[in-house]
This record gives structure tokens, sequence and C-alpha cells, in this order.
């Protein structure tokens, strides 16, 4: 497996470990005030990184390695910095919040674009 991918998951199961407590708290407390945030986390920390570390182990052979890791830094800032952003913001409907909102959304989005450029090489590229 390509360490793109191995770090894709690492991230991927450390999202997922964190909403799952996350979630375990919500229920226990019965403040589900965070259910977005805590969606998100799941979704594009778990979900979304399993689904780009996969792809890059499928296509290890051909992929680009620095197109790869850009795309890791690039998605992994993203969740990085959007998620607690918005877990804030959801509490304190505090609208400084919003640029900080902003540039996760960015860097999530930009780490998306990324990835579909890696798999329109893919689809591009000659068969071998």
């Amino acid at each position: 497996m390509p360490r793109v991918s191995a770090a894709f998951f690492a991230l991927g199961a450390s999202c997922v470990l964190v909403g799952m407590i996350w979630g375990m708290i919500m229920g226990a407390t019965e403040d589900v005030a965070l259910a977005p945030a805590h969606a998100h986390l799941n979704l594009l920390g778990w979900v979304t990184m399993g689904l780009y570390g996969t792809f890059y182990a499928l296509t290890r052979q051909t992929m680009s390695e620095k197109l790869a890791w850009t795309n890791f830094i690039v998605s992994g800032l993203g969740v990085v910095v959007l998620i607690p952003t918005l877990a804030i913001y959801l509490k304190s409907n505090n609208q400084a919040l919003i640029p900080g909102l902003l540039v996760g959304e960015i860097l999530t989005v930009g780490g998306l674009v990324i990835f579909g450029v890696s798999a329109a090489r893919e689809l591009l590229r000659k068969p071998a």
C-alpha cells in the first residue's frame, strides 16, 4: 500500500474515532446541537479520506505521488480547520467565525478538485 494511502486511512480512522466518541457524548447528554459538525467529521474525515486512500491504493502504479500528497495535505487541513470552526460556530453563532468556515470549505473543496484531477489523469492515461 502506498504511504499516502496509509496516511489517508490513519487520518480517517482518527476522525471516525473522534466522531464516535463525540456521538456517544451527544447521545449521553441528549444534546445534539453539534450534530451537523459531527456528521461533517464522519463524512469528510472518515468516508472521504477512506475513499481517497482506496483510490490511491488502487492506482499505486500510475498515480502522481506529488498530486496524491498534495491532496492529503489540502484535504486534511480542510477537515482540521472546518470541523472545529463549525462546532464553535454552532454553539456560539459568532459571525466572526464565518471567514474560518470559508477557509475550511475552500480547503475541503480544493482537496476534492485535486482528487478529481487525479481521477481524470487515470481516466485519460493510455492503458498499459
